[in-house]
């Protein structure tokens, strides 16, 4: 899941002195200093033997730390483990809320779950508890349920530290299609997810916002205090969603914090269906051996974000004891864009490395509607106030996802 777990818990790689005997800092025989040629000592050093080379490593170790120190994200996945807390993930069975899911168990957090099985799955769920431990998964409590139903909400809050809440209609095409439900979902469920958060005294409440926000404003790169209009009713969701937290926080004291997710992909999300994301839609054709559709000239561009660095922000949202950092909304994405025509071919560079080497070409179709013509984020809000540091560019993370794709539908075909 986080980067971070790649190269290990703090990032730094100690390396063992190259003789015992001769310690770093010491010198060799034939270069001995002289009295013309002072050399810098080691404050500490003592005459010879183990406690020498103790004291050593002890200094190599906070030397390597200054120069290369924990981020706040590596030095959080130290510390929970050691105070658990309780965690309430709506859409729990969705593609980001299933990841959220795994990275907390395996952190050995208590997690409940809410979902109504809309657009996530069963199987998403099933996959976590198999990558987890037993008792790990004995801290997961699932509750089937709708976020427009009020009691339901009551429910999944009770006893809880913070929540992290996914679920949503997502999808401008969907939104189009049918207002009503994404309106109903989106914006009364969200506000019964707030009441019953804030009823019950939660810590903190950290929501999915959506860069869909930004509307028809142009400018580059996107600033979270500079938005246009909505182009879509699912963008007027989201940004509704953030009006509402940022009341409840005036009114309420509660706190709340919004990520306005770019693009986010990555492992679990849904290839299937009419409103399924480019990268997964796209992949899944080309393993297939299907037409792969591009919506206009293929020079749209996006800041495509890897779901490992969505994770990292939601946690880092929710633990935050900045004040200044809370009650906010951010932009979570890498700070770059990339065009249709470029990510086509680093998707099928991404197969060609797990043995699939597709013959497709694009087939070119008109724009659609609600769509924006480009999209990069200004993340530098969020690492200045929540410590956020992506892990994952776009290459990585279709690197890391492209093995999960390929399984995924060889699976599906048997």
């Amino acid at each position: 899941m986080p980067g971070s777990s790649r190269s290990g818990s703090n990032g730094i790689t100690a390396h063992e002195p190259r003789n015992n005997s001769e310690p770093y800092g010491a010198y060799p025989s034939q270069h001995q200093p002289d009295d013309l040629h002072p050399q810098p000592k080691i404050s500490g050093l003592l005459s010879v033997g183990a406690t020498q080379v103790a004291i050593q490593r002890t200094e190599l170790r906070s030397l390597l730390h200054q120069a290369n120190p924990m981020t706040p994200y590596q030095q959080l996945l130290q510390d929970l483990p050691r105070a658990p807390k309780t965690w309430l993930i709506t859409g729990v069975a969705g593609f980001i809320g299933s990841n959220l899911l795994e990275t907390l168990l395996t952190l050995d957090q208590t997690v409940v779950g809410l979902d109504n099985f809309a657009t996530g799955h069963q199987r998403n769920l099933d996959e976590v508890r198999s990558v987890v431990t037993r008792e790990q998964w004995a801290r997961f409590a699932f509750l089937k349920g709708d976020i427009r139903e009020l009691e339901d909400c009551r429910r999944a809050c009770n006893g809880v530290d913070y929540v992290l809440h996914q679920a949503a209609l997502g999808s401008v095409p969907r939104s189009l299609a049918d207002p009503i439900t994404s309106n109903a979902t989106n914006i009364d469920g969200f506000l019964n997810m707030l009441v019953a958060a804030r009823d019950e005294g939660v810590k903190s409440f950290v929501y999915a916002a959506s860069s869909s926000t930004y509307g028809d404003h142009p400018g580059l790169p996107k600033v979270e205090d500079t938005i246009g209009k909505p182009l879509s009713p699912y963008a007027v969701t989201k940004y509704v969603n953030e009006l509402y937290a940022d009341v409840f926080a005036r009114s309420y004291g509660f706190t709340t914090i919004g990520l306005r997710y770019f693009n986010v992909f990555g492992r679990r999300q849904d290839p299937d269906g009419a409103y399924a994301a480019v990268i997964p839609k796209w992949t899944a054709a080309l393993l297939k051996g299907d037409t792969v559709y591009i919506n206009g000239d293929g020079e749209t561009s996006r800041d495509f974000c890897y779901v490992a660095n969505a994770v990292q922000a939601n946690i880092l949202a929710a633990t935050t004891s900045n004040p200044e950092a809370r009650n906010q909304v951010y932009n979570v994405a890498v700070g770059d864009r990339t065009t249709l025509n470029t990510l086509f071919r680093l998707v099928k560079k991404a197969l060609s490395s797990n043995g699939v080497y597709a013959l497709q070409q694009l087939e070119y179709r008109d724009f659609r509607s609600g769509d924006v013509r480009h999209s990069q984020a200004d993340i530098s809000k969020a690492t200045r106030l929540l410590g956020l540091k992506p892990t994952h560019t776009l290459a990585d993370g279709l690197a890391e996802a492209a093995p999960w794709y390929v399984r995924h539908l060889k699976t599906q075909a048997e």
